[in-house]
């Protein structure tokens, strides 16, 4: 797949690796349909190649969305809600947002 992205005032279509976010005048397209893209007269096509290697997120990509989901769980705690002390396995027990439910 990959994503076609029209820039009307240059008179040019990108075709590059599949987006990420939506935006604005681009379209995700088939393998078959970005091989056979033709634009009007007088445009250019830019054709990004894909590249192979690149499987996905990097280390540090991982890392920063590690980093801002345990920020939001530091800053959404409630201070209000009072601490519930770990209980025997036969009953539900409390810990942060998580909860034991019994067998």
């Amino acid at each position: 797949m990959m994503t076609l992205t029209y820039i009307y005032a240059d008179s040019t279509a990108v075709l590059g690796p599949l987006a990420t976010f939506s935006e604005p005048h681009s379209y995700d397209l088939c393998e078959k349909h970005s091989a056979r893209l033709t634009v009007p007269n007088g445009w250019n096509v830019i054709r990004q190649a894909i590249d192979e290697s690149d499987s996905g997120p990097s280390e540090d990509d991982l890392m920063a969305i590690a980093d801002a989901v345990r920020e939001v769980a530091q800053t959404s705690a409630n201070p209000s809600e009072p601490h519930v002390a770990p209980q025997s396995h036969s009953s539900v027990g409390r810990r942060g947002h998580l909860r034991a439910v019994p067998s």
